[in-house]
């Protein structure tokens, strides 16, 4: 797909971190740019600036998603891109036992379903949504309607101590990827997904120097810490590739995350 003013995405979890970046890189290429998001400070301000459109969204919420759909199609149009960067994560052992008490617990089985209820199943209700509304427009020249990125982690296949339900929603995700390419196959919507290792991102600002320099010393190479920007590349390249279909790729610097 040719990037131009003649194309609209929307990019979930838009307003901070690997989100920003995919807008920035899309809006760069004069793609209008809709930001869905929970934090409507950061959403907004970032949608000024690109000259887009801010939706205060919660992706585990059917009438947020909704209303967040109708306002960026009524501002800026159907959308031909979406790309699914809403997530979080937590850390609860499966069970465990106390140091100072001996006290058993196991993973709070709220959490757990939180977990899966923001990555997996939001991003499956967005996909599925845009998808549905990807359908009313007439195909590109190329026979394409759109694109759908999706974003797991490394954490699917190398989930670590603590990352039961992180991984498991990170997993599903890989798992979907290629039933939703074959399920969109006759409309000409292609459907990917990144997975992510340790970026630079909102979530790795509270962590210590040190702890920074470590993980970064963990990564093959380049022994750095991955940029959003990066992300953003690959997103783009994987919507201007009409080839790259049905795909979970890695963008990890080669590391393969330890147990801890």
């Amino acid at each position: 797909m040719k990037l131009d003013s003649s194309i609209t995405a929307v990019i979930t979890g838009g307003a901070s971190g690997l989100g920003a970046a995919a807008a920035r890189r899309l809006a760069a290429a004069g793609v209008k740019v809709a930001l869905f998001d929970i934090n409507p400070d950061q959403g907004e301000a970032l949608a000024k600036e690109l000259g887009g459109v801010f939706c205060r969204t919660n992706v585990t919420s059917e009438a947020d998603v909704d209303a967040a759909f109708a306002k960026s199609r009524e501002a800026i149009g159907q959308e031909r891109i979406l790309v699914n960067c809403a997530g979080t994560g937590n850390a609860f052992k499966t069970a465990s036992r106390a140091k100072e008490t001996g006290a058993i617990s196991h993973f709070p089985l709220a959490e757990f379903d939180k977990i899966i209820q923001i990555n997996l199943v939001g991003s499956f209700r967005c996909a599925a949504k845009s998808a549905a509304g990807m359908l009313q427009l007439q195909p590109l020249a190329n026979g394409e309607r759109g694109v759908i990125i999706n974003t797991a982690s490394v954490a699917a296949q190398d989930g670590q101590i603590g990352q039961a339900a992180y991984a498991a929603s990170k997993a599903a995700i890989v798992g979907m990827t290629l039933p939703i390419a074959r399920d969109l196959m006759n409309e000409g919507i292609r459907v990917n997904t990144i997975m992510p290792g340790i970026f630079d991102t909102p979530l790795m600002a509270g962590l210590p120097d040190n702890v920074k320099q470590a993980l970064a010393a963990s990564v093959p190479f380049p022994k750095r810490l991955g940029q959003p920007a990066e992300f953003a590349a690959l997103a783009e390249a994987i919507i201007g590739n009409e080839y790259f279909n049905g795909e979970s790729v890695r963008l990890d610097g080669a590391i393969r995350m330890p147990p801890r």
